[in-house]
């Protein structure tokens, strides 16, 4: 299986297996994307994307790491846009993902459901989505 994994913050095995049918992770494929968000509009206006960048990387390489550690045969990390769409768009453009697994922190709930990500994921991309809160 290859998978896609969209977090903002780190993600481990357990927490992926949770809402994967079966042992899907087991000798998987997997790509973690961790969209690189700004806290703020002004950070976002300032251009100031420095930090946001090393916090998404930090966490794409943390939780492609737990992955390798929890079965999967491969997981690599990288950063994405800002915008969950974009961040999924861009990466299915060059990995041809079997299913997409969206992470969203409590904070960004609302903006994931006004954006309407995973229905709107899911008919542009013909991909099933899964989104898990919290």
């Amino acid at each position: 299986m290859k998978l896609l994994v969209l977090a903002t913050e780190p993600v481990d095995a357990d927490r992926l297996r949770g809402v994967l049918p079966g042992d899907d992770l087991d000798g998987a494929e997997v790509l973690v994307v961790s969209p690189a968000v700004n806290e703020s509009a002004v950070a976002f206006w300032m251009s100031d994307s420095d930090e946001a960048i090393a916090e998404a990387e930090s966490t794409a390489q943390q939780t492609a790491a737990a992955l390798r550690e929890g079965g999967a045969a491969q997981a690599r990390a990288t950063t994405g846009e800002s915008e969950p769409l974009l961040a999924l768009q861009d990466a299915l453009a060059t990995f041809d993902a079997d299913r997409v697994v969206v992470f969203v922190r409590d904070e960004d709930a609302a903006r994931y459901r006004e954006d309407d990500v995973v229905g709107e994921a899911e008919r542009r991309f013909g991909v099933p989505v899964t989104e898990v809160a919290g």
